[in-house]
């Protein structure tokens, strides 16, 4: 269910079978502390459409490997960053080239926290360009009530943390390096904050949270949960009608 392996003459059947639906993972290429790889924003977002694209039959979207990562400032090496602008841009393009191909439910399956504000805009942008498109977006880590406590369970700003790190132990354990995991820990210190501050001034690593309690056993699971409830999203999704027919360029006649 791979759209980039899919011929075009295969691609219209494929969408009509589930109602035009279709799946954009969106990671990013930054920092993850000294014992992850850059890659694991993407490589979760990749995962993880993957498999549910497996269960649901919806075709999958090349994945964005570059997101809106500013935050992670230029202490540490290997931040790829793109402006919000830039990236509100490229998805706004790739749904609109989408839609010519018959995409009419696009599912932005989000990797990144930092990326939701760009991709509200883009949606926000298709939806008004496209009468008869449904866009959806979906943060990993906030798919649902389970999936937000495990990735929350040991800071409020996390990052690269327990979670993170458990998911990639089990998924694609070549992204961890554990021996680095005992002292890789460090501490939330954006409590009773009233800015968004930078990680250059919140992490001594670039780490937030606990990843020396990482394990591949906890990740499974948890990414077994994190499939099985974006699995129900997009199968609610595919049967979804807007609650009004009314056309977005029509106006109220007096």
């Amino acid at each position: 269910m791979l759209w980039s392996q899919l011929t075009w003459d295969e691609l219209p059947a494929k969408l009509a079978a589930v109602q035009g639906a279709a799946l954009l993972p969106i990671g990013a290429t930054e920092q993850h502390g000294p014992h992850m790889g850059c890659g694991m924003d993407t490589v979760i977002a990749d995962k993880l459409c993957q498999e549910v694209a497996r269960r649901t039959q919806v075709p999958m979207l090349p994945p964005l490997p570059y997101g809106c990562s500013l935050g992670h400032s230029h202490r540490w090496p290997g931040t790829i960053a793109l402006q919000p602008t830039a990236l509100i841009e490229l998805v706004k393009q790739i749904g609109d080239w989408a839609y010519l191909s018959g995409v009419r439910r696009l599912f932005l399956v989000n990797g990144h926290v930092t990326n939701e504000a760009p991709l509200r805009c883009a949606l926000e942008m298709l939806r008004a360009g496209h009468d008869d498109l449904m866009v959806a977006l979906v943060n990993t880590s906030t798919i649902s009530a389970r999936v937000r406590q495990f990735h929350f369970a040991d800071a409020q700003d996390w990052h690269a943390n327990d979670a993170e790190t458990s998911l990639m132990l089990a998924v694609a354990p070549d992204m961890v390096r554990p021996d680095k995991l005992a002292e890789a820990d460090d501490p939330d210190r954006t409590a009773d904050c009233v800015f968004a501050h930078p990680v250059n001034r919140t992490s001594l690593n670039g780490v937030t949270g606990k990843p020396g309690l990482a394990t591949a056993a906890k990740g499974a699971q948890w990414f077994e949960w994190m499939a099985s409830d974006l699995n129900q999203v997009v199968l609610q999704g595919i049967q979804e009608q807007p609650p009004l027919d009314f056309s977005y360029f029509e106006s109220v006649t007096v």
